[in-house]
């Protein structure tokens, strides 16, 4: 077997007039993360890390910015289309372990239902996906709740 691990980071700014999702979930707040598309920074940090540990570079080459068609779409779908490229290459994801930043909201209610879709989006078993909620102790651009920022750990297998 060929194990493989990758790391994903991603952070974005907090405004007004935006909806916020985080790990493919709508969590109601008063502002949302700006971005190009829905900017979930949990779901960019977990294709970077699986991207990372396939060897496929990162979610700015294969989803860029500047193209329109990936103008407000949902991150899910950038996930789905992240494990699918890893699947061609032969790998399975063993496991997600992440950390999500925010000083606010409190994010401890929704990681159940973020790590369940995160699961059904990478076909995993929801035990393979493990979400961590922690603030930033009001230091730097995240503690004074200009910003999310989200660390991410992935593991993939396949057989040689």
């Amino acid at each position: 077997m060929i194990y493989r691990a990758g790391i994903g980071y991603d952070i974005h700014r907090l405004v007004e007039g935006r909806k916020l999702f985080i790990g493919g979930v709508e969590i109601p707040y008063i502002k949302g993360l700006l971005g190009h598309s829905d900017a979930d920074v949990l779901l960019h940090a977990i294709c970077d890390a699986l991207l990372g540990a396939a060897g496929e570079g990162d979610i700015g080459e294969h989803f860029p910015d500047t193209d329109a068609k990936y103008r407000d779409i949902s991150s899910l779908e950038l996930l789905k289309s992240v494990s699918a490229l890893i699947k061609k290459k032969g790998f399975c994801v063993n496991n997600i372990d992440a950390i999500v930043i925010a000083q606010e909201p409190s994010l401890s209610t929704f990681k159940k239902q973020m790590g369940e879709k995160i699961a059904l989006a990478l076909g995993l078993n929801k035990n393979a996906v493990n979400i961590k909620a922690k603030t930033n102790e009001g230091l730097g651009e995240v503690g004074r709740k200009e910003a999310i920022a989200a660390y991410v750990q992935a593991s993939l297998s396949r057989e040689d």
